[in-house]
């Protein structure tokens, strides 16, 4: 077989795995999946039909024990519940083992769409930039979850002063607190009523109320969220008027957002220069890979060699770690808390 036609098997077969990992990993996020199958409202019925018209590779993948045990042998690692977590913070439903079955997919396809790409642009089969491609699909992944957990975050965290006023007008209307989140999980968009519905359904379920706040805490991790679980927790012990709390708590985290708003705003510059300085070297090396593959040999040739290495390689890895310095001290630097 040609190599064409040997990396375009690859890439359809790692395709088909991840996508069967994806169809298997649907709406099974662990404890609190099942939870939420035996208690949202018409999601039992809807998951039954999902599971009728899905392929029979999801189905096999559903019902295989060795995937199950490795799912469980990884969740019980330090890395296993930090992935869970970070998975449960993106709102992705994926188990472990089918994250971690993604990221060696991805591993591996990016270098073999890299070398059937290699016939138009030789220069993408040399084998630094396939191990820079490798290198670049162990890590597309996490990006992903990362923005992903952030975005929610950042979504979160923009309608919580709303919330938070819903919350207390509800509480000078008459209802009891459990009503005013109820009333949230109705009337607000997600992912905030998400959050709060789950709250609901864990006090239902017989969980202590704070309990229920503070496990929808560590789910999101929200500095905001957690001044106001804080006084409504104060607030329970000690009493006093939660609706005039709140109420403060809301201004508070509007002149936060807007002080927050206004420091982007004046350090945009130093942020793009940081990716300037950092990115700028790069993008031209990469360029004169493809323009001109010539140019660059002398860098990776021996003599000149220092400690069995090529020189050129030697004053390339010092040049990116301290590229890699200065771009961290920039965007330390940029990072102003408030």
């Amino acid at each position: 077989m040609s190599p064409v036609a040997v990396a375009v098997a690859v890439v359809a077969a790692v395709a088909i795995v991840l996508i069967a990992f994806a169809l298997s990993g649907a709406g099974s996020g662990g404890v609190s999946g099942r939870i939420d199958r035996y208690v949202s409202p018409g999601r039992r019925q809807k998951e039954q039909k999902k599971t009728e018209a899905s392929p029979s590779i999801a189905e096999l993948l559903q019902q295989s024990e060795a995937l199950s045990q490795i799912n469980r042998a990884v969740e019980q690692r330090s890395f296993g519940a930090t992935m869970a977590r970070d998975l449960a913070r993106a709102d992705l439903h994926l188990r472990v083992s089918e994250y971690m079955a993604i990221m060696v997919g991805s591993t591996v396809a990016v270098p073999v769409v890299m070398l059937a790409f290699s016939l138009v642009l030789p220069t993408l089969a040399n084998p630094i930039f396939l191990v820079i491609g490798a290198v670049v699909g162990f890590f597309l992944p996490r990006i992903y979850v990362g923005r992903r957990k952030n975005g929610r975050l950042n979504a979160f965290n923009k309608q919580l002063p709303d919330t938070i006023t819903l919350i207390a007008n509800a509480l000078r209307a008459g209802s009891s607190f459990l009503q005013a989140i109820e009333l949230v999980t109705r009337e607000s968009r997600p992912p905030i009523s998400l959050e709060f519905g789950r709250v609901i359904r864990e006090v239902n379920l017989g969980l202590p109320f704070d309990g229920a706040m503070e496990n929808m805490v560590r789910r999101v991790r929200s500095d905001d969220l957690e001044l106001m679980v804080t006084a409504i927790t104060i607030q329970h012990q000690v009493g006093g008027n939660l609706a005039e709390i709140l109420d403060s708590i809301a201004f508070t985290i509007r002149e936060r957002m807007r002080i927050k708003g206004e420091i982007r705003v004046l350090t945009a510059q130093q942020r793009m220069s940081g990716y300037v300085v950092a990115g700028l070297p790069i993008g031209i090396m990469a360029l004169l890979f493809v323009i001109a593959p010539s140019f660059m040999e002398p860098m990776f040739s021996k003599p000149p060699e220092v400690l069995g290495l090529p020189a050129g390689v030697i004053i390339l890895a010092i040049g990116g770690f301290m590229m890699a310095i200065g771009f961290i001290l920039i965007r330390r630097i940029v990072d102003i808390q408030v």
